[in-house]
């Protein structure tokens, strides 16, 4: 009977309502080990981790494990592994190495095949290019939203939420803190040292607490 190790990931909440939950991803493992009359010693989870790299603890005692029994590395799909290309093929390596397979059910992946490990990189190569994508259309609408005065994140120093709640607008008060903080460092004041003045003269952040040397640095460094 061919042995198998199971590796559940999830990243997100959100992912539960997506369909690709821990019992879900559990269960579709757990079908294909009955089907292939495969003894499934164990099963790993990751939760709330990305799938950006390989250091988790879930998917290093599945590799482990699989490594023991020298049978099949069993996910759900080629995300749930790992979203890198570099990384996927990497462990990849590692269990033809140590005798192992790897099945992905999702994508149908089986390496025990030739046609089997070319379908494999494929599909691993465009994981990453979707990702990529995903990251670059992200980063062009935050861009697009500063360029037009828009909240992205947090507000910085300096700025308030304008009354619509969508825009910012300059904070006269921090504006002021601003222009203190760059004069005194022109004079060659320490962080310190400017943390003391501000406090001498009242001056607190949103929160009213003092102004420490870091969040000083902060406002050097942006401005």
């Amino acid at each position: 009977m061919t042995q198998a190790t199971g590796y559940v990931r999830v990243s997100t909440p959100g992912q539960a309502v997506e369909g690709v939950s821990v019992e879900m991803q559990e269960a579709k493992i757990r079908q294909w080990a009955a089907l292939n009359d495969a003894e499934l010693v164990g099963l790993h989870v990751d939760e709330g981790l990305s799938g950006k790299n390989t250091v988790r603890p879930g998917l290093q005692e599945a590799l482990l494990e699989v490594k023991k029994h020298k049978g099949a590395l069993v996910v759900y799909s080629l995300s749930r592994l790992s979203r890198s290309t570099r990384d996927t093929l990497e462990l990849a390596d590692r269990l033809e190495k140590v005798g192992a397979d790897l099945v992905v059910l999702q994508e149908k992946v089986d390496t025990t095949t030739p046609s089997g490990r070319m379908v494999f990189r494929m599909l691993a190569a465009m994981n990453e290019f979707e990702r990529e994508q995903l990251a670059e259309r992200t980063s062009q609408a935050m861009q697009h939203m500063k360029a037009q005065g828009r909240r992205v994140g947090n507000i910085p120093h300096g700025y308030r939420l304008a009354k619509d709640e969508k825009y910012i607008e300059p904070d006269a008060n921090e504006q002021e803190v601003l222009r203190l903080v760059a004069e005194l460092r022109r004079e060659g004041w320490t962080l310190q040292a400017i943390s003391a003045e501000l406090a001498k003269r009242g001056t607190f952040n949103r929160a009213g607490r003092p102004y420490n040397a870091k969040s000083i640095r902060s406002m050097v460094l942006a401005a």
